[in-house]
């Protein structure tokens, strides 16, 4: 299999969006196809015992699209290695299982993902990982979370559904001076607005399935890393736990990355007009979006990110029975969970998406509503929340 950091080396000095479109995208050798070839396949035929071509003999342990989506990846990301995972939750476990050992400690937000969340108190608790909980956009809460057995620092930024922004650069610090791996889930951001390896982050999240796909078609999880040797060490726990990405899977996505920047650019203009829109209405008692300059993180997210982002939440006035009947209302906003593709969505997350958080100090609010952006007209999607909010 090919050294992820070869194709990065070969887009050095070259414009994100020309990486985006090449980076692992080799014409194929056979036919000249530009795009790589979707190769269905389970085992390799080998020149001898022991003789593999290019490193494949079994699909679980590498297949050639999906090396073509982890070198692309990594190329995004500025790393030296990229694994592509059947859904971003496969990606998170084998890297938790990778870096802790019972007894071990980790720090987690007090705003991330219910999945995430459910995988840190259901699952790996289970088996003697202790974690507990800081407002990661305070350093100094991190650090007063530490423990000596801590060894992962994990971060969302922007958060969802709260959009809290983490200064990714002094969090590593923190994460350094501790000895502990800073982990940064960066799923809503896209390495187009922003790079945590670059910033100081040891291991970068993704969630293939929202921006990375970009159109509600495929579901996919990545780590990138900045160290070869985590990455051995992660693609070896890849190979052993098996929660790769299919072939298919993986074509989609790296269809989908071809389009990242122009998409991301759409996304971040249209939830920025909704924002404002928002923070104008007399029935939205709070609008959380770190491009605007009231956003308590909106000087650290200018700072880091090349834009804002497509994700907008707001709470309304009349409490919880009223955040669920803007979502009912909505009709060019689609009520469903998930986020990042092209179409935008609209979800009630106290009872949707971060339901497992309920009762926790991750637990959000009830008059809340997330919204996925969409790249559709600007002036339709501000029409259709207009109404939806009565």
């Amino acid at each position: 299999m090919s050294d992820t950091h070869n194709s990065q080396s070969a887009h050095d000095g070259h414009g994100f969006e020309t990486v985006a479109i090449h980076a692992g995208n080799t014409a194929d050798p056979l036919t000249g196809a530009v795009v790589p070839p979707i190769y269905q396949v389970s085992t390799y035929k080998q020149d001898g015992v022991g003789g593999l071509r290019g490193g494949y003999e079994y699909s679980r342990s590498a297949n050639p699209t999906r090396t073509a989506l982890e070198e692309n990846l990594a190329a995004l990301e500025g790393g030296r290695r990229g694994l592509a995972f059947a859904s971003g939750l496969a990606a998170e476990d084998c890297l938790l299982r990778a870096l802790l050992s019972p007894g071990d400690h980790v720090v987690i937000p007090n705003d991330a993902y219910g999945g995430t969340f459910r995988l840190f108190a259901k699952v790996v608790s289970r088996w003697g990982v202790e974690w507990s909980v800081a407002d990661t956009s305070d350093p100094a809460s991190v650090r007063a979370a530490l423990t000596p057995k801590t060894k992962v620092i994990w971060v969302e930024t922007p958060s969802n559904p709260l959009l809290g922004i983490t200064d990714i650069a002094a969090v590593a610090h923190v994460a350094r001076e501790a000895g502990a791996r800073l982990v940064v889930d960066n799923t809503f951001a896209s390495p187009y607005l922003q790079q945590p390896l670059a910033l100081g982050a040891d291991v970068v999240v993704h969630s293939l399935t929202k921006y990375m796909g970009g159109h509600s078609d495929v579901v996919g999880g990545a780590l990138i890393v900045a160290d070869p040797a985590l990455g051995e060490e992660l693609a070896y726990h890849q190979n052993a736990m098996g929660a790769v990405a299919g072939p298919m899977d993986a074509w989609l996505v790296l269809r989908g990355i071809k389009t990242l920047p122009v998409r991301m650019d759409r996304h971040s203009e249209n939830a920025t007009k909704v924002a404002d829109m928002l923070s104008r209405h007399a029935r939205v008692t709070r609008v959380l979006y770190p491009g605007l300059p009231e956003h308590p993180g909106h000087e650290v997210a200018a700072k880091q990110m090349k834009a804002f982002g497509g994700m907008v939440s707001f709470q309304v006035e009349g409490g919880e029975e009223a955040a669920v009947a803007v979502c009912d209302r909505a009709k060019l906003f689609t009520l469903g969970e998930s986020l990042g593709g092209v179409e935008s969505l609209i979800e009630h997350p106290g009872r949707m998406t971060h339901a497992s958080v309920a009762g926790s100090a991750l637990e959000v609010p009830g008059d809340l509503v997330r919204l996925s952006v969409g790249i559709e007209s600007a002036d339709d999607l501000l029409a259709d929340l207009q109404q939806a909010l009565g």
